[in-house]
């Protein structure tokens, strides 16, 4: 399934500026508002503008058309199969679908299963990954962890043994994200889980929580992950109890969370930090940066590459069906659809994202727009 970044990329091109089969509509209610009944779009203003970077969030209308079309579009798709190796994750509808967007300055378009709870997975490494450098520095993800990518799976120990120089590859494959966890300041695991769970709260401008299912099947399935945690260890990458700190690992991927939760929490991101709904200040604009080019280069597995080259997006998914993608200073998107590819990512969420960004603008590489925007 690896062929579905250019057959995708053809398609998102061919829809903008083509009537789509549509949704049903409905009225725009409050953001604040669960989604319910007939999946459909919906605009509102989720707190006043923040001070915008440039280029500007899209216009309302445009960015609900295209969260729409992708909707209609893509919903009948049915590639890719969930995880198995977590027994929790087989479980899960394969035809949930949902899209959520939320601009830099706070307004939300969503549409279909955006309110159905699901396990965060390795979405949950991009803010761990900006606590730590939000705590010590860049320095820290980069000299200690690395930031390059491994081009092998996100699960691979033939990865830890070939690379010399950073063993546990980056903070969005396993390896790293176990050793991301270690570095987290705190005395005691309880510390250290308040800083991580606080973090994803904060950006989602809710409180989360763990999925106690989600956890226990992970937590007697994680065979592969206790051999990295040993091995890492052993070359002295972890610090602490290296059991301990695969618990906390488990803990983050089984927190719960909607398409809205990752769209707001990409919107932090793309907003310098500051989460447009409630105001506050998660992350430094600096460490929000380095977050973002991390999901560039890392965000996909070893599919990150071709992602850039046909969408141009910051983007992170995870086995448990969800994708968060960050166009800069702009907006975010989050999508939830279980079936997932050879790679680990949701097979409808690439290609919902992908028509969103190629219809309302976002790629990081378009020098075509920047150079009309001078």
């Amino acid at each position: 399934m690896h062929g579905i970044r250019v057959v995708a990329l053809g398609i998102a091109l061919a829809a903008c500026g083509q009537q789509q089969p549509k949704a049903p509509q409905q009225e725009a209610r409050p953001a604040s508002a669960p989604s319910s009944s007939a999946p459909a779009p919906t605009s509102s203003q989720a707190g006043a503008p923040q001070q915008q970077a440039a280029p500007a969030p899209p216009a309302a209308g445009d960015t609900c058309a295209s969260v729409q079309d992708a909707y209609a579009r893509f919903k009948g798709v049915t590639e890719g199969k969930n995880a198995d190796y977590i027994p929790a994750l087989a479980k899960v509808d394969s035809s949930l679908y949902g899209i959520a967007l939320v601009t830099a300055d706070g307004r939300v378009c969503e549409v279909g299963d955006v309110q159905h709870v699901f396990s965060i997975q390795s979405i949950a490494k991009v803010f761990t990954a900006a606590t730590v450098m939000q705590a010590l520095g860049a320095d820290a993800i980069e000299k200690k962890i690395g930031v390059n990518a491994t081009g092998q799976p996100f699960n691979s120990i033939i990865a830890i043994e070939t690379n010399e120089k950073h063993r546990a590859g980056n903070p969005f494959v396993n390896p790293g994200a176990i050793a991301s966890v270690s570095l987290v300041p705190g005395g005691d695991a309880p510390t250290k889980w308040n800083s991580i769970l606080g973090t994803m709260s904060k950006a989602a401008g809710r409180k989360l929580a763990v999925d106690a299912e989600i956890y226990k099947s992970e937590s007697e399935t994680n065979t592969r992950n206790r051999a990295i945690a040993l091995l890492l260890k052993n070359y002295k990458v972890l610090e602490g109890d290296p059991m301990q700190t695969l618990d906390l690992y488990t803990r983050e991927c089984s927190v719960a969370v909607t398409a809205r939760d990752l769209a707001m929490m990409g919107a932090t991101l793309a907003n310098g930090g500051v989460n447009p709904l409630t105001h506050e200040r998660v992350v430094d604009a600096a460490v929000a940066t380095k977050t973002l080019a991390l999901m560039q280069t890392n965000g996909l597995y070893e599919s990150s590459g071709e992602w850039a080259f046909a969408v141009g997006v910051p983007a992170k998914s995870g086995v448990g069906g969800g994708i968060l993608a960050v166009a800069p200073g702009r907006y975010a998107i989050g999508t939830f659809a279980p079936p997932l590819d050879a790679a680990g990512n949701s097979v409808r969420g690439q290609k919902a994202i992908e028509l969103s960004v190629s219809c309302v603008g976002g790629n990081v590489f378009d020098t075509a727009s920047a150079s009309a925007a001078k």
